[in-house]
């Protein structure tokens, strides 16, 4: 299906690896020119050479920034001043007890997780509005509407980040702007992967027999019994941000992989 996204300007953030790089590769594949964020300047550099190969008639560029920091992003800004699109997929998440995470912590996942996305929508939302186009897209977690109780620190910043993207949805009323908020459940990220073969590093199993004995004993609500992959992901990210999705507003989408129960 052509998504009608064909020469946009997109910028992805946290897009060298994981999640945000397989948005920004279906993205590409659809004709976005897509701005490839990370902090390490070598690792962007290397995602977007291997995006002009891959989609030549595309226009990748370098977006090396910690995002975290106030003067980097306005320098992002001055060098990248408009998009159409604008994926906040960077994040932090680490394991943790309630009574490990001091204040600091706490402080640290916010900055990162939340205000960071919402300095970038701020600036970027401004000139869509002015065009009267754009896409914004908040990656959440199921974590953010059911809390493990493992990563407390972690679920409270994707909790935010759906209230975020309504309040600012109210903003785009009558617009062809759209914000919403994608929630994955547990992914097949290259750190998860590496996990899990460490994990059953002395089995002779196959990786797909190592995935569904995991999840079987550690994840059983998930109703696939394996891990999203990260394409999964990008795809759905990819018809969020086009043309086809504009009825969608405000709107938490998930691909838990039926982790979540519903309640009617």
């Amino acid at each position: 299906m052509d998504m009608g996204l064909k020469n946009k300007t997109a910028l992805v953030t946290g897009s060298t690896r994981g999640i945000g790089k397989a948005i920004a590769l279906e993205l590409a594949r659809e004709g976005v020119h897509v701005l490839i964020n990370g902090r390490n300047n070598s690792d962007v550099e290397r995602v977007v050479l291997e995006f002009k190969a891959a989609f030549p008639e595309t226009e990748p560029q370098s977006a090396t920034a910690d995002l975290v920091d106030a003067r980097q992003r306005e320098a992002l800004f001055a060098k990248f001043p408009h998009v159409d699109i604008l994926v906040n997929s960077m994040g932090i998440y680490e394991i943790m007890s309630y009574d490990d995470i001091d204040d600091a912590l706490w402080e640290k996942y916010f900055r990162t997780n939340v205000l960071a996305a919402n300095s970038l929508t701020k600036h970027y939302l401004t000139s869509m509005l002015n065009r009267e186009y754009g896409r914004i897209i908040f990656i959440a977690s199921e974590e953010a509407v059911m809390p493990s109780g493992q990563m407390p620190q972690y679920g409270m910043t994707k909790s935010m980040l759906l209230s975020l993207s309504k309040s600012l949805s109210k903003l785009t009323r009558g617009t062809e702007i759209t914000v919403n908020t994608i929630l994955p459940g547990p992914t097949l990220s290259e750190n998860v992967q590496q996990i899990i073969e460490s994990i059953y590093s002395n089995e002779e199993m196959t990786f797909e027999a190592k995935e569904k004995d995991f999840m079987t004993k550690n994840l059983p609500q998930s109703e696939i019994e394996r891990f999203i992959r990260p394409v999964e992901i990008g795809r759905l990210t990819a018809f969020v941000c086009s043309p086809r999705a504009s009825s969608f507003r405000g709107s938490p989408i998930r691909m838990d992989g039926g982790m979540v129960p519903t309640i009617f």
